[in-house]
Order: structure tokens, then sequence, then C-alpha cells
């Protein structure tokens, strides 16, 4: 029995090396517009499995909606925005009513930097969910509670608002931003659009609307996945110095964002050397796909390096 179990576990072992090296083979290098080159990283291997679970799935039912979503958002998952994309694309090809699809492959174009492209299918896919009911959307990675905390109408609205963000086309990404708010009632959906709210009024000068946005911000808010984003809105309202949040480093989405807020905060408060030091403390980071680190590369993009 020993000697079953040996070869049991080496069979696993060469298994799980077999189908790292493939994804290693696939992996795709990606150059921001600064130049900067990220090859994807190893996937633990619960991501990996989960991810050859989407693909076996999918080759079996590649006429359903439900398995071409999820093998995109695993693909993607792997960092393989590209392959992710062409998931999207071939589901889109067969289902080109379904605003699903067009959500995820709206919120990957701008992984790989693709504004325009995202805005379009974000946009259509605002048009395609126009008079339908909202519905939660279930996470890939689920958070501390295992609680999905996003709709199919906030996520379309929070992505296409930045996309606009990320074109500094502040008015549009205002707006989506309100339909964003507007689409649900749960805390984190309120601290997320209300930290994009309040930083584009502050980009556009207008102060007074901008504190009129954190009207909704409360102490003991019940978030549970968006706490960046609240602790930068309990910034914004003078509730926490931000002192306390200058020390938190980057590294991954949760901490680049609020790095990214703190930053813009400097920004529109007149600190532009603070400003611009955060950000490119930021994009130095290996995190390359992460909101925080996109809106900071694109920042120093349009404001300091003209």
């Amino acid at each position: 029995m020993l000697l079953l179990f040996n070869i049991h576990c080496k069979t696993e072992k060469k298994t799980e090396n077999i189908q790292i090296k493939n994804i290693q083979d696939q992996a795709q290098t990606f150059t921001t517009p600064m130049g900067k080159e990220f090859k994807i990283e190893i996937p633990s291997q619960k991501i990996l499995d989960q991810y050859t679970e989407a693909k076996a799935t999918y080759e079996k039912y590649p006429d359903s909606i439900e398995t071409i979503i999820w093998y995109g958002r695993r693909t993607a998952y792997l960092g393989l925005y590209d392959d992710a994309i062409t998931v999207y694309s071939k589901g889109i090809a067969q289902f080109p009513n379904e605003p699903r699809l067009y959500r995820h492959r709206g919120h990957r174009y701008i992984s790989v930097r693709k504004f325009d492209e995202a805005i379009a299918d974000l946009e259509y896919a605002g048009k395609l969910i126009d008079g339908t009911v909202n519905t939660i959307e279930p996470d890939g990675m689920p958070n501390a509670k295992n609680i999905p905390v996003s709709t199919l109408h906030g996520n379309i609205w929070y992505h296409l608002g930045l996309a606009y963000y990320l074109r500094h086309d502040y008015e549009k990404a205002f707006d989506a931003y309100v339909k964003c708010r507007k689409s649900g009632s749960l805390p984190d959906n309120i601290v997320s659009s209300t930290h994009w709210l309040y930083m584009i009024q502050r980009r556009l000068g207008n102060k007074e609307l901008a504190n009129e946005m954190l009207r909704p911000i409360t102490p003991h808010m019940d978030v549970i996945e968006n706490q960046s984003y609240y602790r930068l809105c309990q910034l914004y309202k003078n509730m926490v110095p931000v002192d306390s949040l200058l020390q938190i480093g980057t590294g991954n989405p949760s901490n680049d964002a609020l790095s990214y807020g703190v930053a813009n905060w400097y920004f529109y408060n007149g600190d532009k050397k603070t400003a611009k030091k955060l950000m490119t403390d930021l994009v130095e980071s290996s995190t390359w796909s992460s909101f925080g680190y996109i809106a900071a590369e694109s920042d120093l993009l349009h404001y300091f390096q003209k």
C-alpha cells in the first residue's frame, strides 16, 4: 500500500508540474505604456485546478453561456488576459445580446489598456441591461465571508466609469459612477462608487459637489470587501488622517487602490510633487493589472510626461 501511495503521489506531482509548465509556455509578456515588461507569475495550485476544471467543462458544453463566462474568468485569473478576451469574443459571436460577456470582456480590455474597446463593450452592455432586473454576480475569488457583494449592473457601470476615468473623460466617468451607486445599496457598492464620484469631482475642481457625494458615508459601515475604498472615503470626509494611510505600501490590488487614492488626494490638493512620487512608487511594483496601478500609470503619462 505504501508503494502504491508513493506512486500515486509521484503521478499527482508529475501532473501538477506538467500543468504549470503548460501555463508557463502560454505565459504572455505584457509591456505597459511606460515600457515596463512583465510576465505572468506561476499560479497557485488551487487557481490552476479551477482553470483546468472550467476548461474541461467548457470543452464539454461549449454552447453554454455559463461555461463560457467561467472559462473566460478562470483564464483571466491566470493573467492570460488576451486569451480571456478571445474566449469572450467567441462567446459573443454565439450570444451577441448577452450583457455578461461584454461586461467581462470590457473588464479585461481595461487590464490590457485597450480603453476604447472597453468603453464600447461596456456602453453596449449598459444598453442591453436597460429595463432588466439586477442580479448578484457570483464571485470568482470569494471574500472572507463568502458573501458576493457586487451585481451585474453595478459591475458594468463601475468598469465603464473606470474606463472613462482612465481616458480622463471625467464627465462621462461621473455619469457612469452615478448609475453604479444607484445600482445597489450594499455598503461595498456605496463606498466603491462614492470613492470615484468624490475623486472625479475633485479633479473637475468641484469641491462642494465632491463633498456632497460623501453623504452616504458613515462610521461603522458593514463593508466586507472594499475596505480600501471605505478608508479612502473616511479620509475624504476627515474621519481619518492621511498619515494613517501612508504606510500601507503596494503589491496587491487592495493596497494599490489605497495607495492611488492617497496619491490622488495629494494631486487635487495641490501637492503634485508628492502625488508624482507616490504614483511612481506604485508603478514600480509588480501588480501591473491592478486598477490602482493602471490609474497611476495613466496619470503619470497624462499629467507628468508631457
